[in-house]
């Protein structure tokens, strides 16, 4: 049996793309200019490893967001979240991710290596400028 929503995967993949974009950019605000406040408070001063990490996540996440580029973006915004999940996340005490409250970091890291294997697709920036290279060839 032959899937019925197959019809729509360009368009599933292009709201998931452009949901994750624009998820990934408010960690970017988040921790670039404190908006929106985070449950546990946070503040105090930036640290360049987290103001580097938040700007992947602010610009990453807009080119990712409106198909810009978003091949490229996702690949260094999933090893940014990589980064993410070994030096704050991961400890032996702690293994799994869902005791070292590291999932989210996990799941970007893969969701994201998906678009960059993927590309912008459909309904994206770079499918107004180069309409060729985003039809998708199935095997």
């Amino acid at each position: 049996m032959s899937n019925m929503l197959s019809t729509f995967e360009p368009y599933a993949y292009a709201l998931m793309r452009f949901i994750t974009g624009f998820l990934f950019m408010w960690h970017g605000t988040q921790k670039l200019f404190g908006y929106p406040p985070s449950q546990g408070g946070g503040g105090g001063s930036l640290s360049a490893t987290m103001a580097i990490g938040g700007g992947i996540e602010l610009i990453g996440g807009i080119m990712i967001m409106i198909g810009l580029f978003a091949g490229f973006a996702a690949f260094i915004s999933s090893g940014t979240m990589a980064v993410a999940y070994f030096g704050w996340h991961f400890s032996m005490d702690a293994f799994l991710p869902i005791v070292n409250r590291g999932e989210l970091a996990v799941l970007y890291c893969f969701v994201l290596l998906f678009i960059a294997a993927r590309g912008s697709g459909i309904l994206s920036v770079d499918s107004l400028i180069w309409p060729s290279a985003t039809t998708s060839s199935e095997p």
